[in-house]
This record gives C-alpha cells, sequence and structure tokens, in this order.
C-alpha cells in the first residue's frame, strides 16, 4: 500500500511540475474554472490579484498554442499571438466583456508595463561588465544611425515605385516606423503635421499609427528569424552579448565578479529599480525628459562608477530572470487587450503599405546586420537592436526581444527606441515643414 501511495504521488508531482508558460497544469486548470465561473457570475473584479491570474492565464494560453504550431514558432509566433490575438478577440467581441474590463482597468491603474521595463533594465545593466556596457552603448548608435538612413531611402524607393507619392511613403510610412512606438513616436509626429499643415490630427494619427502597427509586426517575425539563425549560424551571434570583445575579455578574466545574493538582496535591486524610475518620471515632470531615458542614463551611471554593491546587482540578476520568464507574456496579453487597436491595424493591411513597411524594417535589420559586424559586434544582436528601432515604443521593444528570445539587449533597445525615435520625430517633422 505505501508503495503504491508513493507511486501516486510521483505520478501527480509529475503532472504539477507540467506546465503552461509558469504556471503548473493544476494550478491553470484551477484557474481557469474559477475566472469562468466569476465572468458568468458577473462578479469579475478588477483588483491586482484578479488582474494577475487573469492576464496570466491569457498570456500564457497564447504563448503556448504559438509554440505548438509548426514553422510559424520560428518567426516569433509566441509574440504575436500574446501581442494581437487578444486585441483581435476585444475587437470582434469573442472576449467576454467582463474580462476585457478587468483587464483594462488592471493594466491601466497598475501601470505595470513601466515597472517591468525599469525591472529589465536595471537588472540587465547591474548584471553587466562595466567595459562590455561602455562598448556596447558606444557602438550601437553605428548601425542604429546608419541603418535609419538606408530605411529611409529603400522605404521611400519602394513605396515610389508601387505608387506611392514620395513624400507621403516617407514621412506617413516610413518615418513612423522608425519614430519611437506611439506615445513618443506616432502622436508628436501626428500633432506637428497637423499644425504644419492646418490639419485635424485625428486621421493623420490614424494614418501614422497604422504604419507603426505594420512596422512593429514586421519586426517581431523577423526578429524571430533572426533568433533561428542564430542557432543555425553560431558564429554570428553572442546569444544575448552584444560585442565581440566580451569573450575575448572573458578569456583575459577568468575569475569573473561573483552575484551572491539573498531575498533580501532582490527587495533591495526592487527597490532600486523602481527609484531610479521614479527620479525619471520626476525628471519628466520638471523638465520633460522621457522618464525612460533618464532612468537609463541613472543605472548606467551607477553601473559605471560602481554605486551599487555585487550582492545587490546579484539579487538585479535574479529579478532581471524573473520579470523576463514570469512575466513578459502576461505584459503583452494585457497590453493587446487594454491598448492595441485591431481596427487600426486592419485599416493598414493594404498590400503596398504593407510591401512598404516590410521593406524598411528590412533595410533597417540588414544594414544593422552589415554594419554591427564591421564594427565588432555579434551581427544578428546587433540587427535585433536595429529591429526594435522599428517597434512599438516600450511595448514592441518587449514583444519583439521576446521573439528574438534576447531580452538582454532591453537597454540597447531602449536607446534605439527613445533615443533614435526622438532623433526621428524631429529630423522628420524639420524637413516635412521645410518641404510643405
Amino acid at each position: 500500500m505505501a508503495a503504491d501511495t508513493k507511486s501516486f504521488r510521483q505520478r501527480w508531482w509529475r503532472v504539477f511540475d507540467t506546465r503552461i508558460g509558469a504556471l503548473p497544469l493544476p494550478v491553470y486548470c484551477v484557474l481557469l474554472v474559477v475566472l469562468g465561473a466569476m465572468t458568468l457570475k458577473g462578479k469579475l473584479a478588477s483588483d491586482l490579484p484578479t488582474g494577475i491570474a487573469l492576464v496570466t492565464v491569457g498570456g500564457f494560453s497564447c504563448a503556448e498554442l504559438a509554440k505548438r504550431i509548426p514553422w510559424v514558432r520560428h518567426i516569433g509566433a509566441t509574440s504575436i499571438f500574446a501581442a494581437f490575438i487578444p486585441s483581435m478577440l476585444v475587437y470582434y467581441k469573442v472576449m467576454p466583456a467582463p474580462v476585457v474590463k478587468a483587464v483594462t482597468d488592471f493594466t491601466k491603474s497598475s501601470n505595470f508595463l513601466y515597472l517591468f521595463i525599469a525591472a529589465i533594465i536595471v537588472g540587465s545593466v547591474l548584471s553587466m561588465d562595466r567595459r562590455t556596457l561602455i562598448k556596447g552603448f558606444v557602438r550601437i548608435f553605428i548601425p542604429v544611425a546608419s541603418g535609419s538612413v538606408v530605411a529611409a531611402l529603400v522605404g521611400t524607393g519602394v513605396g515610389t515605385a508601387l505608387g506611392l507619392d514620395a513624400k507621403h511613403a516617407l514621412f506617413f510610412v516610413v518615418v513612423p516606423i522608425m519614430a519611437g512606438g506611439v506615445g513618443e513616436g506616432a502622436l508628436p509626429l501626428s500633432a506637428g503635421y497637423a499644425q504644419i499643415m492646418g490639419a485635424e490630427q485625428g486621421p493623420l494619427f490614424a494614418q501614422v499609427l497604422s504604419a507603426v502597427m505594420l512596422g512593429n509586426i514586421a519586426a517581431i517575425c523577423c526578429a524571430g528569424l533572426l533568433s533561428y539563425l542564430g542557432t543555425r549560424r553560431p558564429d554570428w551571434t553572442g546569444n544575448g552579448r552584444l560585442t565581440v570583445a566580451e569573450d575575448n575579455d572573458a578569456g583575459m578574466n577568468p575569475a569573473p565578479l561573483s552575484f551572491e545574493f539573498d531575498v533580501s538582496s532582490v527587495a533591495a535591486a526592487g527597490a532600486t529599480a523602481i527609484a531610479l524610475y521614479l527620479l525619471g518620471v520626476l525628471s519628466h515632470q520638471l523638465f520633460d525628459w522621457p522618464a525612460p531615458v533618464v532612468m537609463l542614463v541613472l543605472v548606467v551611471a551607477a553601473q559605471l562608477f560602481q554605486v551599487v554593491s555585487p550582492r545587490v546587482r546579484g539579487g538585479a540578476r535574479f529579478m532581471y530572470s524573473f520579470f523576463s520568464t514570469a512575466v513578459t507574456y502576461p505584459l503583452m496579453f494585457a497590453i493587446s487587450v487594454a491598448m492595441t487597436p485591431w481596427g487600426e491595424i486592419v485599416t493598414a493591411f493594404h498590400w503596398v503599405n504593407i510591401v512598404t513597411a516590410v521593406s524598411t524594417v528590412l533595410a533597417l535589420i540588414v544594414t544593422g546586420f552589415v554594419v554591427g559586424r564591421l564594427v565588432g559586434m555579434y551581427p544578428v544582436e546587433s540587427a535585433i537592436v536595429n529591429a526594435t528601432h522599428s517597434g512599438l515604443g516600450g511595448t514592441g521593444d518587449v514583444a519583439i526581444l521576446t521573439a528574438a528570445n534576447r531580452m538582454e539587449l532591453m537597454p540597447f533597445a531602449q536607446i534605439a527606441t527613445r533615443i533614435g525615435g526622438a532623433i526621428t520625430v524631429m529630423t522628420a517633422l524639420a524637413a516635412f515643414a521645410y518641404l510643405r
């Protein structure tokens, strides 16, 4: 009898260790039943525990479905499913209204997109070697700038060849793709166009936003292909390391810094990330500086001057691992339900716009691949960072890096998205006003 009991327990533990994302299979099933019953009874709350359960079940369900589709999973299908399928279900009213309301309220009230970005940036930067950090940040501007110029020329040329007006192709398709997303890109870009043209911002924003969405989808697919390319050609990828010199440095330093930590160190790392984020928010309130950029500058300075202790840096590495593993797909599901307009995406699905957008993103990525290799970077990683320059802001960075399985590149992605996007917007508005 004791042997039978032990055998049953072992079998049950194997079932419990079967995962849907990060959720044990029995827990996943219980959550599905409980959340379904709450929805039917009209008792689905928008509080923190319910919100976490909803986005966790939704995000991991989308990712798990995509993982089981042959071939497609190699082009970032998990990110595409988590980022866009929920938005489609909301648009066609397939997702129950109480679920939509609960997820939307939870997402907008908690603002956990920026908590995620803060944890990823602080964790990844504090885990880097100082020399690697310096080399990476200095060099990444070269492929990003080169890619932006080549993408502008190629995208405009392709759009013009397909019948678009050259000015329309450049300013309403190509530029929005590299503008840095919605809040930092599409909104100020459309506002500037409206002011210069003396027109309403709404219709212009819809045109710009559709291009941003197309570019983001193309970048996610390309990131998945780049990740697959890295598995086929290991000499082209650092598996998350940006510069080739990192391997040489590792060989010169056989005794790397220890990252010992405990629970209190993880808590300290979380507090550090939140403090740096809030400093960024305060700078935005006082001086209108972009909060993520300020946070990035501060954490890089902290790492360069060794402000943070090795033990807290170890906690930051664990924090990074937790957020990248357990929070990414739930976050993408939440953003898709609450903030991704499927109607705008459908509107943009005209073949001319699609070909122009894909050509722009491909030009950006191929240039990043070639130039990155010339300046001593791993070409796959350099191309992935360039891909984030055509992403949907912070949300796009998460989706693209998830598709590429390279979340370590988030600090460099923020440079491409935030700083590269800001330069793109300022340059485009100046040129648009001059050509007007």
